[in-house]
């Protein structure tokens, strides 16, 4: 998925009430962005962090900038926009990219199921039972090279775990997909100490299968990479 826009480089003031981050622009300018991630951000919202912004002159947004990226000045990137990893995938699963996962013939998005819930996407072909793949997007990395999730509280994604396990009882497959939007790991795990509840529900999801994957990012675009290695809790 390339961006729709170029970006543009900046330096990180705050990130504040979630959504939103104060930013100097290279020529000076001080901006707000909206920021797109509901978690907590740990590692990545330090004051002075460089980031990488979308801009956009759409009429209908009061903020004329996206944070996309945290630019660790190292090669390495983190993507923060938690709602790029479902585009991302979109793409790589259209493409039969995604190993385990490339022998479906319809891929629907955001279809309900469970509880009030919607899966990410629901997969399906004539001689097999439906697939239902639910997505994280992981952006913690607390010890080198490992990615964890996730990095706050998440009683939804607690939720989602039971609603995958119920499915896998009913005789469908179930997949939890971690999609770690960092370039700079290539184990992830998950973060027990966070949210133990989340850890719960994970050893309680039988019949639930885990695929963590790598991201390829630039601030030209973000495309679905390798497998990584899953360490279970």
């Amino acid at each position: 998925m390339e961006f729709a826009t170029p970006l543009i480089s900046a330096r990180l003031i705050k990130r504040y009430k979630r959504f939103l981050a104060d930013v100097r622009l290279a020529d000076g300018r001080e901006v707000t962005a909206h920021c797109a991630n509901p978690g907590s951000m740990m590692g990545l919202a330090e004051p002075g962090t460089k980031v990488w912004l979308e801009p956009n002159d759409d009429p209908k947004k009061k903020l004329k900038f996206g944070w996309r990226l945290v630019d660790h000045e190292n090669g390495h990137f983190t993507g923060v926009d938690t709602s790029i990893p479902n585009h991302v995938l979109k793409s790589a699963l259209m493409a039969g990219q995604v190993a385990g996962l490339d022998n479906y013939d319809l891929i629907r998005p955001e279809v309900k199921y469970g509880e009030g819930s919607r899966i990410d996407f629901l997969q399906s072909k004539d001689d097999a039972p439906d697939c239902y793949v639910e997505v994280k997007s992981v952006t913690l990395m607390r010890e080198q090279g490992h990615a964890e999730f996730p990095d706050s509280v998440t009683a939804r994604g607690a939720k989602h775990l039971t609603e995958l396990a119920k499915v896998a009882a009913a005789g469908h497959r179930a997949v939890m997909l971690y999609l770690v939007q960092r370039t700079d790991c290539d184990t992830v795990g998950l973060a027990a100490d966070l949210d133990p509840t989340y850890v719960e529900a994970f050893r309680a999801a039988e019949g639930v299968e885990v695929i963590a994957l790598s991201c390829d990012i630039s601030p030209k675009g973000i495309v679905v990479g390798t497998p990584l290695t899953f360490l279970d809790p």
